[in-house]
């Protein structure tokens, strides 16, 4: 087998692991922006990890239904929480987002002191490991996101609120666990960032964007032999720069 199809191998199913992500965050992550609580993601998927890493600290089997279902339920908990805190305290929800996430942290912190690989742990939470995807592992991840994407565009409207923050926690726990926490957070605000001026094919533009950084990020990751994650968020901010000063000059829409 040759180097070039070694190289493929591993960044095709990357390559689509990053396109599945896309498809469920680029419209979750526009109205995360709209509402402005530009942090939920990272504070949900903080607390999602912090249920991974309780699931490993009590020794359940690492990509198990155990653990899957810790981090679902302190997802699903964390969700709860704050759409119980934006309709009691609307006007101070971001510092509560901005604590729920401290919080988190810590607490993986503490439950990792002990482990002689906690240090790998975290980072794997953080970076993640995009690299590492494999076919057998993007098929019940093709199929749960088939059935939030189903479930956001034919639903939407009637989510509420309560809806919206349990389908949110779902998607980024399943994210989360498969390309980390700062491609996830990239993923959702990014590309809704750039085109937060464009009042036509804002959604294709989203996507078209988030497409491009995964696969310019892969490339160059593999090209220079730097790690996946951190060189995709770059590559994605770097194209979403003339996207953004694209969409500011446009005049707006009256």
């Amino acid at each position: 087998m040759t180097t070039t199809a070694i190289e493929l191998g591993i960044l095709l199913p990357a390559l689509v692991a990053g396109l599945l992500v896309s498809a469920t965050h680029v419209p979750l992550g526009i109205q995360v922006l709209n509402r402005g609580i530009v942090f939920i993601d990272l504070a949900i998927a903080q607390v999602a990890g912090l249920g991974v890493i309780f699931a490993d600290w009590l020794g359940l089997e690492p990509q198990g239904w155990g653990v899957q279902a810790s981090a679902l339920a302190a997802a699903l908990a964390g969700a709860l929480l704050l759409t119980w805190t934006e309709k009691r305290w609307p006007e101070v929800q971001e510092a509560v987002i901005g604590t729920t996430f401290v919080l988190g942290a810590s607490g993986a912190l503490l439950l990792l002191a002990a482990n002689p690989h906690g240090a790998e742990h975290l980072k794997d939470l953080l970076v993640g490991q995009i690299l590492w995807v494999n076919w057998p592992r993007l098929l019940p991840v093709a199929l749960a996101y088939a059935v939030i994407l189903a479930l956001w565009f034919g639903m939407r409207e009637r989510l509420g609120r309560v809806g919206f923050y349990l389908l949110f926690a779902a998607a980024v726990t399943i994210s989360v666990q498969l390309v980390g926490l700062y491609l996830v957070f990239a993923t959702l605000i990014v590309p809704a960032l750039a085109t937060h001026q464009l009042r036509r094919a804002r959604l294709a533009a989203c996507y078209a964007l988030s497409a491009c950084g995964y696969a310019a990020g892969l490339w160059a990751s593999a090209l220079f032999d730097l790690p996946s994650g951190a060189v995709i968020v770059w590559a994605m901010a770097l194209l979403a720069i003339p996207v953004f000063a694209f969409g500011t000059r446009r005049p707006a829409a009256h």
